[in-house]
């Protein structure tokens, strides 16, 4: 195994579970929105505010283009990450990639008080939410070694699914 990658919606657990894995696997962690503050210096809203959604793609882009290339990390992706194809190949050939599934209404117990998803900022978050399901999680599978349901269950037990069903898994 090169590195593992987890991806899915904002909410589903990916930097929780994937500090837990890197701990557990003794690997270091990544996660690509916080190398993104850390280059830039801004936080992910005031980089929307600024930059737009269009010009966070781009930084985002790079970052995961440059982490994919990583050998033996844990890397935790943005929710958006996968809307790029180029994204979806570099997470793809850069290790095995774990969709952490969750549900619209545990997304929105898990982002309630979280100031810094800029599109949540709206009078309907379950709606966008929804409605980036509907694009996302195609895209998810589409690239997905394995699928993981983390509705309702502590980290720790995901994070016990999560490494046997990779032991489970067939070399590629």
């Amino acid at each position: 195994m090169r590195n593992l990658i987890l991806i899915g919606p904002m909410g589903a657990g990916k930097s929780t579970i994937g500090r837990l894995l890197a701990k557990e696997l003794r690997l270091p962690f990544k996660d690509s929105d916080k190398e993104i503050e850390l280059r830039t210096g801004a936080d992910i809203p005031w980089i929307f505010d600024v930059e737009g959604e269009q010009g966070f793609r781009e930084r985002e882009h790079a970052v995961i283009a440059e982490l994919c290339e990583l050998d033996g990390v844990v890397l935790a992706t943005g929710g958006g990450a996968v809307l790029r194809p180029e994204n979806r190949q570099a997470l793809h050939a850069g290790g095995r990639v774990v969709y952490l599934h969750t549900s619209v209404e545990q997304q929105l117990d898990r982002t309630a008080r979280d100031r810094n998803r800029p599109l949540l900022r709206t009078a309907n978050p379950g709606k966008v939410l929804r409605d980036l399901m509907a694009i996302r999680d195609p895209l998810y599978r589409e690239i997905a070694d394995i699928v993981i349901e983390t509705d309702e269950r502590p980290p720790r037990m995901v994070v016990q699914e999560v490494l046997e069903r990779l032991q489970a898994l067939p070399p590629r």
